[in-house]
Formats: C-alpha cells, sequence, structure tokens
C-alpha cells in the first residue's frame, strides 16, 4: 500500500483542496489499499446496528406524525418513509466527509474511482446500487411464493456470493462500488 504524507498541507476531505495544518495527515492514493472484505463486512454489521436507532426514531416520526393506530396502516409508504429517511443518512455523510460513523471506526473511505468526494448523484447511486445486496432475494419470495426458510437459504447464498465480488477483479471492490464509480478505500491513522 503506499500513501502520500502531508507535512505542509493536509487534505480536506470534504472538498479535496490542501490546506496549511499544525500536524501531518496521512492520505492513502494508490488503487491497491482496498479493505479486506472482512474489515468491509464488519463495518456493515456495525452501520446496521446504528441503522437500527435511524430507523426506529424515522418510524416513530412516521408513526407519530401519521396516528398510526396500526403496523398494517400505510405500511408501503412507511417503508418508503424509511427508505428515504436511510438513503439520506448515508447520502449526506458519503457527500460530507465520505464516511460514516462505522466507516470512521474502521478507517474506511468511500471515494469515486479516481480518488475524488463522491458527488450527491454518485451518492445515490451507490446508495441505490447497494440494495443489490438485499432486494433480488427478497423479491423472489412473493415471486415464487417461497417458505421464510427458503428465502433466508436464497438471501444468505446471494450474500456471500456478493461479498465474493469484494475479491474479484483488481480494484477488489464489491460489484455495486464498481457499477457506481466509487471505490472503498483504507484510511491511514
Amino acid at each position: 500500500m503506499s500513501e502520500s504524507r502531508a507535512t505542509s498541507a493536509t487534505v480536506n476531505p470534504d472538498s479535496g483542496t490542501a490546506s496549511s495544518a499544525s500536524s501531518p495527515v496521512a492520505v492513502s492514493t494508490s488503487p491497491g489499499n482496498s479493505p479486506s472484505v472482512r474489515r468491509r463486512l464488519a463495518a456493515l454489521l456495525y452501520e446496521a446496528l446504528l441503522l437500527f436507532g435511524v430507523v426506529f426514531i424515522a418510524g416513530y416520526l412516521f408513526s407519530t406524525l401519521t396516528q398510526q393506530r396500526n403496523g398494517l396502516t400505510h405500511h408501503n409508504v412507511m417503508a418508503a418513509w424509511i427508505g428515504l429517511v436511510v438513503g439520506l443518512y448515508f447520502v449526506w455523510f458519503w457527500t460530507h466527509g465520505g464516511q460514516t460513523l462505522p466507516m470512521k471506526t474502521w478507517r474506511l473511505r468511500v471515494v469515486t474511482a479516481n480518488g475524488a468526494p463522491l458527488s450527491a448523484w454518485r451518492a445515490v447511486g451507490r446508495y441505490l446500487l447497494a440494495w443489490l445486496w438485499f432486494l433480488p432475494p427478497l423479491a423472489l419470495h412473493p415471486l415464487l411464493g417461497l417458505r421464510l426458510p427458503q428465502t433466508l437459504a436464497i438471501a444468505g447464498i446471494w450474500f456471500v456470493l456478493w461479498a465474493a465480488t469484494g475479491r474479484l477483479g483488481a480494484s477488489r471492490q464489491f460489484l455495486h462500488d464498481r457499477l457506481a464509480g466509487t471505490r472503498v478505500i483504507e484510511v491511514a491513522r
């Protein structure tokens, strides 16, 4: 892994511009600095735990504002609302520094394929493509009339196959990152 050290200037992750600073910051720049699949999946697990709180608050706000008395009332609208809130969460953090809290903890950052910060449109595209981790096997459930154990087995196999895409190719990025023109990189300490 190659990295460059900025001693008289640091790189602002929001704008990608250099500015003077009192402490040196290491910035990873090589395309070979992709984190391991295990590390990215650990960050994904941490992200899921953190998102539980975000989804809980979004669901509570929806239920309160719509005076929802039954979980099945307006459930499609609520699902769309929660998807929007989660999307806004990711797009905001990816466009403002390239890191969510779990990504900071695991020292990961999402950038474009050439190392630049993500634009809002690219972040939205990455968010939508990331749903390919889950939606295809879950869509089979109603389409094929599968039972829950069958659906969970297919989803598990799909998840493992999708995670394996992180080991393919020179960039060692997951398929949704390749399709979105993004990559996850390690951030030096």
